[in-house]
């Protein structure tokens, strides 16, 4: 794959390197494009997610922490300048693949270093047992986008402070249950951020591009959605009913759903989860109208596949948490 570096060292905030992401699809002149970037403090949600069921929003305000939302899917991140986030383009449409190998790639690379790295079933990236580095993916314009964290020095407390995670996560030792699952390379490697930077880009790329002022200002343009409030809150989900669940290769969706004379009229769709499809819209055309008995939900769901909407899900659990 091929750098693709900005020609200047301006901060810049966490939307324009998204938008930077949607515009590197556009370029015909490669088929993989891999760039690293570090914000300010920020929280970046899934596509999916209910801002104040994930997100302390107080705690963010009262320590200067942004707030922005991404089309992926998958859970929230907290960034700053010790987390080192990475964006990978790939041109193809083929999901699972391009995401294992991506994946496989950066644990090879810290395999690279002596580290007991490996990709797990999840996507994210684990050191010792631990996660050291999470990634979500979308498509768009017959390219896959993924991007990832790789926690280095981050601010341990600003992160869990930030984040609200579900109860799943916070079962058995609460937020400490949550600090045994993760990990920083500061606590395995003796180089530095900026060290460790570079063998990230000697390692996984060959060559780089280097955009030009003008590719800065289409990034600005691409940038500009991001920045609006209705993509940020989205609507506040007024719903009668909420299914919850956690599936191991999935994870947590819980589904809102409005109840009209005792059938389905809307729903909204929140987790961590990663989408291929358009999951909500494609739920909700099989739902309306149709009341939560095992027998009505099963019927509508007959030969569709889960799984084509949201990663790994298969029928019968979609089903399951339909019917609770």
């Amino acid at each position: 794959m091929k750098y693709l570096s900005l020609p200047d060292e301006t901060r810049r905030i966490l939307p324009f390197y998204l938008a930077m992401e949607e515009y590197a699809a556009t370029m015909q002149d490669e088929d993989e494009w891999f760039f690293l970037w570090r914000v300010e403090p920020t929280v970046i949600v899934g596509r999916n997610q209910l801002i104040s069921a994930e997100v302390n929003v107080p705690f963010c305000r009262t320590h200067g922490i942004s707030l922005y939302r991404r089309r992926s899917g998958g859970g929230c991140v907290y960034a700053d300048r010790g987390n080192i986030m990475m964006s990978y383009i790939a041109r193809g449409e083929e999901v699972e693949p391009i995401f294992r190998r991506y994946t496989e790639q950066v644990a090879a690379m810290l395999r690279g270093l002596g580290l007991d790295a490996k990709a797990s079933e999840r996507n994210d990236v684990l050191v010792g047992g631990r996660k050291v580095s999470g990634n979500a993916l979308y498509r768009t314009a017959g390219h896959c986008i993924v991007h990832g964290t790789m926690l280095f020095d981050t601010e341990m407390e600003h992160m869990l402070g930030a984040l609200t995670p579900g109860e799943e996560k916070l079962a058995g030792n609460g937020i400490a249950s949550v600090r045994s699952r993760i990990t920083t390379l500061r606590e395995h490697l003796s180089m530095d951020i900026e060290t460790f930077v570079r063998h990230i880009r000697e390692t996984l790329c060959e060559g780089e591009k280097r955009l030009g002022a003008e590719d800065v200002k289409a990034i600005e343009r691409l940038t500009e959605p991001y920045l609006e409030e209705n993509f940020l809150w989205g609507s506040n989900p007024r719903y009668e009913v909420v299914r919850s669940a956690r599936f191991e290769g999935v994870g947590r969706i819980e589904m809102w759903l409005e109840m009209r004379h005792d059938v389905v009229s809307d729903l909204e769709l929140s987790g961590d989860f990663f989408s291929v499809g358009n999951a909500r819209e494609e739920i909700l055309r099989r739902l309306q109208g149709k009341r939560l008995t095992t027998e009505a939900v099963t019927a509508a769901f007959a030969g569709c596949d889960a799984g084509e909407w949201i990663l790994n899900l298969k029928n019968e659990q979609l089903i399951n948490l339909l019917t609770n």
